[in-house]
């Protein structure tokens, strides 16, 4: 299947992509020309009228309207949080562990900040245990279905891992949630390394809360992310973890009572940040108008085209080849990770290293011409690439 020219068109409105093959959206996203010119209106503003409070809020408030349209939900379901450990912590603070229900399974495909978010709640009584992968970097259902009782609390996945680029298929996490809810349990999904390059309808999914950030695949910028609760899950959540701007009446400035709003915004905290909602918006308008299923099937297509490349060179790729099982990172194993991202970054190719193998991060912005570079620089560099399936 070619690139379609509505996608291909939109490269040109990513600066960077003109001189360097970027390969690291899992990490952070390219910087639009549209986003550049949205933190130049924060600016203009600043410099014009000094403070816009208003103003600042309607942004605030458009972030969340594009956040319920891309994630398929209700405005009042989604946060604005500072990052997506933000969003972890406020849901996590809300948790009762005192009934009895204690227990938090926590998968290993979870970023650092969330298991390590989960073992803090250790001192309020949670016990964490971890769901461990397969020999192949899979999760499997049937260890969820073991693990899940009735002493359980909440179930914790990531959508992609971080370090492989496996990915928890849509219809196992559809599994996972009905069995933790038949159980008693919730289950929280990270979508951070997959928001943006996929379909999330959350509604389909029947997750109770989903956490993510605008930083990487959502074009937008670091110190925002968003965190959607379950409509009929939101009430029976009180977080601890709280401030201004998660009262029922922002306007209100009462000092003697907490009145946590009655929708998702009692996940939110103070001072929404209001430089990072003009970019994240322009980051969530270049998505939605895009289309995330067209964005979907073009980055399913360069990833399995890449895999293709890879295998023609001889170069194990250490990341799951069924495209329901894997996300928009491509991993391979490396003898010395670090050195190789050094010796692509000489070629103008930008990639990261994590857990031992070099990852590359695919969005609609990346082509076959970036392939090709990117497969090149690896064969001249293939004393620096471990064994396959490493």
């Amino acid at each position: 299947m070619s690139r379609p020219a509505a996608i291909a068109a939109l490269k040109r409105h990513f600066p960077t992509a003109g001189h360097l093959v970027y390969l690291n959206s899992g990490s952070y996203g390219l910087l639009a020309d549209s986003v550049r010119a949205a933190f130049n209106a924060y600016l203009d503003e600043r410099t014009s009228l000094g403070a816009n409070w208003g103003g600042w809020t309607d942004r605030e408030e458009a972030v969340r309207t594009r956040m319920a349209q891309l994630l398929d939900a209700d405005p009042g379901e989604i946060a604005i949080t500072a990052s997506a450990s933000a969003g972890i912590n406020a849901f996590a603070s809300g948790v009762d562990f005192s009934d009895g229900r204690n227990r938090v399974l926590v998968s290993q495909y979870e970023f650092p900040t969330s298991a390590q978010i989960w073992h803090a709640q250790a001192a309020r009584g949670a016990q964490v245990e971890m769901v461990m992968e397969d020999e192949g970097g899979a999760l499997p259902v049937a260890r969820f279905a073991e693990m899940i009782d009735d002493r359980t609390a909440v179930v914790v996945l990531s959508h992609v891992c971080y370090r492989h680029g496996g990915k928890i298929p849509d219809a196992d996490v559809r599994e996972i949630t009905r069995i933790a809810h038949e159980r008693g349990a919730m289950v929280i999904l990270d979508v951070f390394q997959s928001i943006g390059a996929e379909v999330i309808d959350v509604a389909a999914l029947g997750v109770d809360a989903c956490v993510g950030g605008m930083m990487k695949y959502l074009l937008g910028t670091a110190g925002i992310g968003f965190l959607y609760v379950r409509k009929d899950r939101i009430a029976t959540i009180n977080p601890s973890a709280t401030g201004w701007f998660a009262q029922a009446d922002i306007g209100a400035m009462d000092i003697l009572a907490h009145r946590p709003s009655m929708d998702a915004r009692r996940f939110q905290a103070g001072t929404p940040p209001v430089p990072n909602c003009f970019a994240a918006a322009a980051g969530l308008d270049i998505i939605l108008q895009a289309g995330p299923a067209a964005i979907e099937e073009e980055v399913r297509r360069i990833t399995r085209h890449a895999i293709e490349r890879l295998d023609a060179a001889g170069i194990g790729v250490a990341s799951p080849r069924q495209d329901e099982r894997r996300g928009p990172l491509i991993t391979i194993a490396a003898a010395d990770a670090p050195q190789l991202v050094d010796r692509l970054m000489q070629r103008s190719i930008v990639t990261s290293c994590r857990d031992g193998r070099l990852r590359a991060g695919f969005h609609f912005y990346n082509d076959e011409e970036d392939v090709d570079r990117f497969v090149e620089a690896l064969a001249a560099n293939r004393a620096l690439i471990g064994p396959a399936g490493a």
